[in-house]
């Protein structure tokens, strides 16, 4: 029990500014929500949607991505952070390319928006948001890289300032452009979508001048980033990238398939479900930060040749996320109706959001003990197996049995919410089962 306590006060000290960052990207999902809120239940529930098909293809990319900061760490571990800059140089190159074919595959997948059982009133309010932010994907996906790049050489307290500075940027941005502020047009939602492209454009810029300025990352700066190339490097990071994103697209492509289904059932069960994952989501960003500096630790620890630290390490990170987690459930069951009001007037979305949050209260745990699984998991390098499991919990169990208690029983939208709790726990049980495995003596 030292140990862990040990290892989670560790953890803990890393993982704070990277929580801090995650918490103000998803603040970002949120204020826009609150303030387009603002305009009516259509126009929230079309950023819902069109947010929704933009989140598959973002933590797909991220996914692919997050190999930078397990291999970094590596090699900051081994003492050699030169080796690491090699991986950020190769990590920005795969992101370029990666980004610029999800933003082709998003922009041919809007012609068949109309196929997809949504009402009429949210497809045809969409454009221009949807282009917007889908133009936004290359940014934030490069920012990533050099985010992750900085957390795992030990450096997150920039990083989580800029990305405050952005969600900042985007709050004034959304008033300015939203509701036709300081002079400039009413754009409505469209005004949205600008905010946030050029939030994450600066937040990119900004992210870079400081690397290229801080003597702490000297050593490690590439001295070209199209040059000397190596494909065993791509490799080894598609290898280790390609399940991690297989995994993540799994548990948010079912988050995706709900709100289709949410969609099945109208523009109010949609707007809802809009404003209860906004809410589950930003509590979420606290574990999945946690998560994300185990991963880090374990891969150093690994890089130092130290495995014994590898349980300590999960049991300490697993300890401070059910703390957390626990706090968001009594919240979500005892404020669920004050929060849902906050986003939006209309009596029927907040009634059932309300009632959605109850069920996001009891699934609060199991939630953060999967993201904590899967990142230490991905911290020894092993993704295969977790990205299995990911798709049984959810594709083979939460899906069905959400359609079912959600469109064929009085259930309704809390019914398909119920069927992801169930998947979240099965997720929960089984990477934790996999990680002792693989750590036992």
């Amino acid at each position: 029990m030292t140990a862990v306590l040990k290892e989670a006060r560790a953890t803990l000290g890393l993982a704070l500014p990277i929580v801090v960052g995650q918490v103000s990207q998803m603040l970002i999902g949120v204020t826009d929500s609150v303030m387009i809120g603002r305009l009516g239940a259509v126009p929230l529930a079309a950023s819902a949607f069109a947010g929704g098909v933009f989140s598959v293809f973002f933590v797909v990319g991220l996914g692919l991505l997050l190999p930078v900061a397990v291999l970094a760490s590596r090699e900051h571990g081994a003492g050699d952070d030169r080796a690491g800059g090699r991986w950020l140089q190769h990590g920005v190159i795969l992101a370029v390319v990666a980004s610029m074919a999800e933003m082709a595959l998003m922009l041919a997948l809007a012609g068949g928006f109309h196929r997809m059982g949504q009402p009429a009133e949210v497809i045809a309010g969409i454009h221009p948001y949807y282009a917007l932010i889908v133009a936004s994907l290359l940014p934030v996906l490069v920012f990533q890289v050099f985010r992750q790049f900085a957390e795992a050489l030990g450096r997150p307290w920039v990083p989580m300032l800029i990305m405050l500075g952005g969600v900042a940027l985007n709050v004034v941005l959304n008033w300015i452009l939203i509701y036709g502020h300081l002079g400039a047009p009413v754009l409505g939602l469209a005004g949205a979508g600008w905010a946030t492209l050029v939030s994450r454009v600066l937040v990119l810029v900004v992210i870079v001048g400081w690397l290229r300025r801080s003597g702490a990352f000297r050593d490690a700066w590439p001295e070209t980033w199209v040059g000397n190339l190596q494909a065993a490097r791509f490799r080894e990071m598609v290898r280790i990238g390609v399940p991690a994103a297989v995994m993540l697209l799994f548990e948010v492509g079912a988050f995706m398939m709900a709100a289709l289904m949410m969609g099945w059932l109208g523009a109010v069960a949609l707007a809802a479900h809009q404003i209860a994952l906004s809410c589950a989501g930003f509590m979420f960003m606290f574990p999945l930060g946690l998560s994300m500096a185990a991963s880090m630790r374990v891969g150093k620890a690994v890089g130092e040749g130290r495995l014994d630290l590898a349980r300590p390490i999960m049991g300490g990170t697993l300890v401070i996320a059910c703390l957390m987690m626990s706090m968001s459930a009594v919240g979500f069951w005892l404020g669920g109706p004050w929060l849902a009001r906050g986003f939006v007037d209309d009596p029927a979305v907040a009634e059932l959001a309300a009632r959605l949050l109850v069920v996001a209260a009891i699934f609060q745990l199991f939630d953060g003990a999967q993201v904590i699984g899967s990142g230490t998991l991905r911290g020894l390098t092993d993704v295969r197996v977790p990205a299995l499991i990911t798709f049984i919990s959810y594709w083979l169990l939460a899906i069905p049995a959400g359609y079912v208690l959600g469109l064929h029983t009085r259930l309704g939208a809390v019914g398909i919410w119920t069927g992801l709790a169930a998947g979240l726990a099965i997720a929960a049980v089984l990477l934790a089962w996999r990680f002792l495995f693989l750590t036992r003596k």
